[in-house]
């Protein structure tokens, strides 16, 4: 690197050769206007804002073009250099909207800031307007050519820096504006939107359709994939390993949370939820794109997180569903020696008994939890502890709680003692613990939600023929994931939506049938109670022989156990240390928070454990290894067809073959359709590695 001294206004500045004079008069602190500049993309000196006098050189030069040679002396301001930027940024401004203060969506604007900086609010040439349509048509975002000042950063963008192509400056009549060929969508003319022409429009004419910044952060906007997710797993990482073959690194993107393997089959995805591409015509199937990675590569030796040295402190965690699994994990990488004690014959709290096996394949959750106990957490099954005082008087320094959410809510109408009654997760329990269940030709299950469609489906692997989910909710706004619905329909499960229980209809102490009438309206009172308004004269009889009950469940908190609860019965933490009203005792997942998600529960494991970890000493850090994504690359490409490319459909085995037995429903992707699926990620991430422009203000 060949480096030379130049001098600048006077500074002394030591530079390397052939460096563009604007890029090294900034970075030493010389703020010299420019608008068509952009350290991201090659520099025309189009705007001409950036103007200087070069010693022995005639006339003006545009310093982002110019490029240092030894011994420069250069000047950024003089009266004919003042006269020049303002003529220029006058001329820019002429056809640009007044409004030119709101005109973008970011906090700041590059062109009002420049105004203020060169004219001021006063103009001396004569304002002109541009009628051209606003094509709000594109998803994601709009382009208002009226606002274009021609600086070409959104065409560099496309073409230099993504490869894309599909942006060109355009003429109309006299204006210039920024356009596609034909004048047609994003998608048609081949956008990869990837959102680099957003990020350095200087004006507003393309910006986001959502404001940025509204109730979240910049990286939340753009990459909601990640941020989502609970656990926050580094999704556009994930999704280029893939790309790219790289199928080891892409799993141990996933590995780099406890459960991953789990979180491949039962997780509600978030991610794919918020995915970008939704806008476009359907999310990435990331749940699935997990379960090939995990398939595809089964030679990567699973290690876990960075393992800190022997800390001597000893942590309880009772309860082994994923709460307490992942926390075990968590603090066992903190270098604590960790217990668990489960009351079970078997580790895994809701994973084992209250998922079925059609959902979560034993084998897995069986891997997750060698893998845990590998790193020396230790396991005791069939142990309930009755007292959270006997683990301080064992030695525990600290006690965690996540036993999970297991005790029924009831249903106070006639009928509901009857024998064929019963409590939804106990039914998965008994179920999950090898019992043999019968449940009649007719079942009846009652709640909206993942466990009521669970029991339902399971209904109908053990023989019952006509199995109907009756729900206070419209099919439309049932709680349970979309997937489960979906499923359940396949398999010939009666969907009863916007209706509510009356009576449980008996004969001999018998279940024979069950009264519903349909809701009008429905509400929660301030003690989380339904309140449910009927239709008069709606009531109307199905005949059954097993009413499972799946309306809720809380917290089973031992007498043992002198917690304060709410008014759920959950146990109250602190938001934000997930302590209890004992000191050094912590909760996480259902306990605490209510029944949720896996993910949910592992994330919530998660901040327990950094807490218990400062709690014992410790720094709290709980980051995951950090798995490098080499050069991500800027260059996209041209995709033909980008945005037609549809979401590979989900491979699973038909209704018929589901309802054989308790095998997985899911299959995994192919290797090509793995592949292709991953080619339709936007990797928005990209757009957050385009370096931002500073205004001329933090120059002062």
């Amino acid at each position: 690197m060949a480096l030379t001294d130049i001098w600048v206004d006077g500074k002394r500045i030591r530079a390397e050769l052939g460096r563009r004079i604007l890029e090294v008069a900034l970075e030493a602190g010389i703020y010299i206007p420019h608008l068509c500049y952009h350290p991201a993309l090659p520099s025309v000196g189009s705007c001409r804002l950036c103007v200087v006098e070069i010693e022995g050189l005639e006339g003006l030069r545009t310093s982002c073009t110019a490029t240092v040679e030894p011994g420069m002396v250069i000047k950024t301001q003089s009266d004919a250099i003042q006269r020049a930027r303002r003529l220029s940024m006058e001329l820019l401004l002429a056809a640009h909207p007044s409004d030119c203060g709101t005109c973008n969506k970011y906090l700041n604007c590059e062109l009002q800031s420049l105004k203020q900086y060169l004219v001021g609010d006063e103009l001396r040439v004569k304002r002109r307007s541009r009628l051209l349509p606003v094509r709000r048509e594109n998803p994601l975002f709009q382009i208002d050519p009226n606002r274009c000042v021609v600086c070409g950063r959104c065409v560099r963008a496309c073409h230099d820096l993504r490869g894309v192509g599909v942006l060109f400056l355009r003429r109309k009549d006299e204006e210039i504006y920024i356009g596609t060929v034909d004048e047609v969508p994003l998608a048609e003319a081949g956008c990869r939107f990837c959102g680099a022409c957003a990020e350095v429009c200087p004006t507003g004419a393309i910006v986001d359709k959502e404001e940025i910044g509204s109730g979240r952060g910049k990286k939340a906007f753009l990459l909601p994939c990640k941020y989502e997710c609970p656990a926050q797993i580094e999704v556009p990482s994930f999704l280029r390993y893939v790309r790219r073959r790289q199928y080891g690194r892409a799993r141990a993107v996933i590995e780099s949370v406890p459960l991953s393997h789990v979180l491949a089959y039962v997780c509600h995805g978030p991610c794919e939820r918020a995915c970008r591409r939704g806008a476009i015509n359907s999310p990435l199937a990331i749940k699935a794109l997990k379960r090939f990675v995990l398939g595809a590569d089964q030679t990567s030796p699973w290690k876990g997180g960075p393992q800190g040295s022997a800390t001597g402190r000893r942590v309880s965690v009772i309860g082994s569903g994923p709460a307490g699994l992942a926390a075990a994990y968590y603090l066992r990488l903190k270098g604590h020696d960790v217990t668990v004690f489960e009351s079970m014959p078997r580790p895994g709290g809701m994973l084992e008994y209250g998922i079925p096996a059609y959902r979560l394949p034993r084998q897995v959750l069986s891997r997750e939890i060698e893998r845990i106990t590998a790193l020396g957490v230790k396991i005791e099954t069939g142990k309930k502890v009755e007292r959270i005082a006997e683990l301080f008087d064992g030695g525990f320094d600290a006690v965690l709680i996540g036993i999970g959410a297991w005790k029924p809510k009831g249903l106070s109408i006639e009928g509901v003692g009857a024998k064929g009654v019963v409590a939804g997760l106990e039914f998965l329990r008994q179920l999950n613990s090898g019992r043999a269940l019968s449940v009649g030709q007719e079942v009846v299950v009652i709640g909206g939600g993942n466990v009521a469609f669970d029991c339902a489906r399971v209904a109908r692997r053990l023989g019952g023929r006509r199995v109907y989910v009756v729900s206070v909710e419209p099919e439309g706004s049932l709680p349970a994931f979309p997937e489960e619905v979906e499923e359940a329909k396949e398999e010939g499960i009666i969907l009863c939506p916007a209706a509510v229980p009356k009576a449980i209809l008996t004969e001999r102490g018998c279940v024979k049938g069950m009264e519903l009438e349909a809701v009008r309206s429905f509400e929660l009172d301030e003690d989380g109670n339904l309140q449910i308004e009927a239709v008069p004269g709606s009531a109307y009889v199905i005949a059954c022989e097993t009413v499972i009950l799946a309306i809720g469940q809380s917290p089973d908190i031992p007498s043992g156990f002198p917690l304060e609860v709410d008014g759920r019965g959950l146990v109250k933490v602190d938001p934000y240390t997930f302590e209890t009203s004992i000191a050094g005792v912590f909760a996480a997942g259902d306990v605490a928070r209510g029944a949720g998600s896996v993910v949910e529960a592992v994330a919530s494991a998660r901040k327990a454990a950094s807490s218990i970890d400062r709690f014992l000493g410790g720094d709290g850090e709980m980051e995951a290894e950090a798995v490098g994504t080499g050069d991500p690359g800027a260059f996209l490409g041209r995709v033909e067809g980008f945005a037609r490319m549809e979401r590979v459909a989900e491979r699973r085995v038909g209704a018929e073959g589901r309802l054989a037995g308790f095998s997985s429903v899911s299959l995994e992707m192919r290797e090509e359709e793995a592949l292709y699926e991953s080619e339709r990620c936007l990797q928005c991430d990209l757009r957050l590695r385009i370096p931002s422009v500073k205004f001329w203000g933090s120059y002062l």
